[in-house]
């Protein structure tokens, strides 16, 4: 078995409609800052996945300055993460991540987000947990002027491996 952890964080940036979050559309007044959609939750989850399997990291594969990853469903990158996952040999069995946010609330949002990054790791949702939580108005989370997101992801072989 093998466990990696993974981050994120982005900014809040310009008026917008909204953000996507754990695969999930949230309402805000303001979008997240990025070369992808911005997905801090599936970043972490990536970075997580990419990690146990010691395949590095997001930026190496997604680089921020190659225009092929210019707003990409991080959905589909994390799917494609987990291919690759399982060429090197591994399966995802659990996915335990922590969304830091003061602002928008996200308790109605995790049930859609838990639902929608184990579709895209391909887990069940059980499988899955999702915690929001705030940092008590303290730091850049804390006065609003972005997100982070934590990750952590347990392998084990692949059907076929050792």
């Amino acid at each position: 078995m093998r466990m990696g952890h993974g981050f994120d964080v982005h900014r809040f940036g310009a008026e917008a409609a909204g953000f996507r979050l754990g695969g999930v559309d949230i309402a805000h007044d303001r979008c997240l800052a990025a070369h992808s959609d911005g997905d801090v939750l599936l970043h972490a989850v990536t970075d997580a996945l990419l990690g146990a399997c010691g395949l590095g990291d997001l930026g190496r594969h997604f680089p921020d300055d190659d225009p092929r990853w210019r707003d990409a469903d991080s959905a589909a990158l994390l799917a494609s993460t987990r291919r690759m996952a399982g060429d090197a040999g591994w399966q995802p069995w659990n996915v335990d991540a922590t969304v830091v946010a003061q602002v928008p609330r996200l308790a109605p949002y995790v049930d859609a987000m838990r639902e929608a990054t184990a579709e895209a790791v391909g887990l069940p949702a059980g499988a899955v947990n999702i915690k929001a939580t705030t940092s008590e108005r303290l730091g850049f989370t804390g006065r609003g002027e972005g997100i982070a997101a934590m990750a952590v992801v347990l392998l084990g072989p692949a059907p076929g491996q050792d």
